[in-house]
């Protein structure tokens, strides 16, 4: 038999990873936004309160970079996973937890931030 036979193609393989990219792009690029924007919290900030943020702030940063990094990296995985239906499952997965991961990289950075 062959391998068409066993793993047919998918017809709407594409669906969940343009509808999970439309979603994690615009997301992400406002959390890029809203971190780069966030030093501006302690612009009238001075002393130990400004050094506690700017410590907050770089390890958040990091932390914000990191995880949108990895939500591109899921997000490319989604689409780059062979378009069959033994993939469907995997594919959906993977197109839901790139924005999820955009998601979580932002709560994560407000948490870790001592914010004024």
């Amino acid at each position: 038999m062959s391998d068409e036979l066993l793993n047919p193609r998918a017809p709407h393989a594409w669906a969940a990873p343009l509808v999970s990219t439309l979603i994690t792009l615009p997301a992400a690029g406002a959390a890029l936004l809203y971190g780069g924007l966030s030093p501006m919290a302690c612009d009238s900030c001075n002393g130990a309160q400004a050094e506690r943020f700017t410590d907050s702030f770089n390890a958040g940063w990091a932390v914000l970079c990191t995880g949108l990094l990895l939500s591109l990296a899921v997000l490319l995985a989604s689409w780059s996973l062979p378009w069959r239906q033994r993939q469907a499952a995997t594919r959906a997965l993977l197109s839901v937890a790139a924005p999820a991961v955009v998601f979580v990289s932002v709560i994560a950075f407000m948490a870790l931030v001592d914010w004024p």
